[in-house]
């Protein structure tokens, strides 16, 4: 069975700088952090709209290299799901994001701060839907284990 390292420090920095990269969107635009928002923004707006989202999806690139430079992180990952499945499960997402009107850094980060009713019940359907498909996958069909 695969094991995962659980490292609070970096946690907590992550979700500090996840939180201050929503509170900081929020100040200067006036826009909720919700990354498949932001992302069907930048493919469908023009003008501003378009650049400030195409600004803040760079950011999310190069913080991610960076942070995969500096630390290694990256150099071990390897993906234990078929090609086929990460097709399907990426499909998957992309339907439960427009049917739920958002992902999880909308409604879980953003809305689940702002004690939104939507955003509390969105994100735990989302929670239980991982638990569900982690359990399926794991322990019934023998993925990713």
């Amino acid at each position: 069975m695969m094991e995962t390292a659980f490292t609070p420090f970096t946690a907590i920095i992550g979700g500090a700088l996840i939180g201050l990269s929503a509170v900081m969107l929020m100040w200067s635009v006036g826009r909720i952090a919700g990354i498949s928002g932001i992302v069907a923004g930048a493919m469908f707006e023009g003008g501003n709209e378009r650049s400030w989202r195409l600004v803040f999806l760079l950011g999310l690139l190069v913080g991610a290299f960076l942070a995969a430079l500096f630390t290694g992180a990256l150099i071990d990952v390897k993906s234990v799901a078929s090609t086929p499945m990460l097709i399907v499960a990426g499909l998957l997402v992309g339907v439960g994001t427009r049917m739920g009107g958002g992902c999880t850094s909308g409604h879980g980060v953003c809305g689940v701060s702002r004690f939104s009713q939507r955003s509390l019940v969105a994100t735990a359907v989302f929670m239980a839907s991982g638990i569900v498909t982690v359990f399926v996958l794991r322990h019934l069909l023998g993925e990713g284990v």
